[in-house]
C-alpha cells in the first residue's frame, strides 16, 4: 500500500508539533520562579521556546530531506529542471513567519502590561531630574532626595495609584555596588530585604554611568539610568537569598557589581529592620567616641584626665 505524499506530510508535522511542544513546555532552562510576575515572563518564553523548536526542526528536517533526496547519484551528470519562482510558495512563506512575528509581538505586550509596564503612572514616564553634580557622594544624595519626593507625590495622589505599594525601596546603582534605602524608616543598606507576599515598588536609578537591575529569579530586568528615575513592581513569592546582578557593562569591575537579596517572613524582616534602626543609631555614638579620642587624647595629660575618666565622660 502506498501512502500518498500529503498524508506522510500531515504526519511528519503533527510528530514534529507534538515535540516542539514536548520540549517547549519542559525543557527547564530558567531558574526557580521566586516572583508573581515570574510565570508571565515563563509563559511567554515557553511559548517562543516552543515556536522556535518547531521551526527549528522542519527547516532542519526540510534539509536533510534534500539533500537525501537530490543527492547526487552515480552515473548522473545532468542537471536537474531549471525552475523559477513558485508565488505560493513564496507567499506562504512570507505569511508564516508574519503570523508567527505579530503573535508573539501581541503575546509580549500583554505581559509586559500585565506586569505594569503600560501604567501611565509608572516611572517609565517619569520626568527627567536635575543633572548630577560632580562630586559622587552630592549626586548621590541628590538622587535619593529626588526618588523620596516622587514617592511621596504618588503617596499623596492615592486616586492615580491602583494599588499602592505595600514598601517602597529606593536603589541606587554606583561603581561598583547597590545602594538600598527604605524611606518609611530612613534606613540604607548595601542588601536588599524584602517580606514575602508584599507589593514591592523599586524607584531606580544611577549615580554615575547606566546599570541594570537584574535579578534572574524574578525575571526582572531594568534600566538605572543617571538622572533619570525608573519604576519596578514586583511581589516576592519564596523566601530565599537571590542576587542583584548589574547586566549593563559599566567599568572594568562590572562583573562583582553584585548584592544579596534576601526574601524572608514579615517576622524576619521587621527584626532585621529593627536591627537596622539599632545600628543607625549607634553610628552617631561610635564616631563621636572616635573623634573623641582622636582629638582629645593629646590634651589629657596637660590637664590631669587620664584615659579611663575621658571613657567615663563619654
Amino acid at each position: 500500500m502506498k501512502i500518498p505524499s500529503t498524508i506522510w506530510t500531515l504526519l511528519i508535522g503533527i510528530v514534529l508539533t507534538l515535540t516542539s511542544l514536548w520540549y517547549g513546555q519542559n525543557h527547564g532552562l530558567l531558574p526557580t520562579a521566586a516572583s508573581d510576575e515570574a510565570p508571565l515572563v515563563d509563559g511567554l518564553f515557553n511559548a517562543m521556546m516552543t515556536v522556535s523548536t518547531g521551526i527549528f526542526l522542519i527547516v532542519e528536517g526540510v534539509l536533510i530531506y534534500a539533500v537525501v533526496r537530490y543527492r547526487r547519484r552515480a552515473g548522473d551528470n545532468e542537471d536537474g529542471p531549471a525552475i523559477e519562482g513558485n508565488v505560493p510558495l513564496e507567499i506562504l512563506w512570507t505569511a508564516i513567519p508574519a503570523i508567527i512575528v505579530i503573535g508573539i509581538s501581541v503575546y509580549s505586550f500583554d505581559v509586559y502590561n500585565n506586569m505594569g509596564g503600560f501604567d501611565p503612572h509608572s516611572a517609565h514616564a517619569a520626568p527627567m531630574m536635575e543633572e548630577s553634580m560632580n562630586m559622587p557622594g552630592t549626586a548621590m544624595a541628590a538622587t535619593l532626595k529626588e526618588a523620596s519626593v516622587q514617592v511621596a507625590q504618588l503617596d499623596n495622589n492615592s486616586d492615580t495609584v491602583t494599588k499602592p505599594a505595600e514598601l517602597v525601596v529606593n536603589v541606587t546603582g554606583l561603581q561598583y555596588a547597590w545602594l538600598f534605602t527604605y524611606p518609611a524608616t530612613e534606613v540604607t543598606t548595601g542588601e536588599l530585604h524584602l517580606p514575602i507576599g508584599k507589593t514591592v515598588e523599586i524607584n531606580l536609578t544611577a549615580n554615575d554611568v547606566i546599570h541594570a537591575f537584574w535579578i534572574p529569579e524574578f525575571r526582572l530586568k531594568q534600566d538605572a539610568i543617571p538622572g533619570r528615575q525608573t519604576n519596578l513592581r514586583f511581589t516576592p513569592s519564596k523566601t530565599g537569598e537571590y542576587n542583584l546582578i548589574c547586566a549593563e557593562l559599566c567599568g572594568p569591575y562590572h562583573g562583582v557589581m553584585k548584592s544579596p537579596v534576601v526574601v524572608e517572613t514579615q517576622e524576619a524582616f521587621d527584626q532585621w529592620m529593627q536591627e537596622q534602626l539599632i545600628a543607625s543609631k549607634d553610628i552617631p555614638n561610635q564616631t563621636m567616641a572616635m573623634n573623641a579620642d582622636k582629638f582629645l587624647s593629646p590634651y589629657i595629660q596637660d590637664m590631669g584626665i587620664n584615659s579611663e575618666i575621658l571613657h567615663q565622660i563619654k
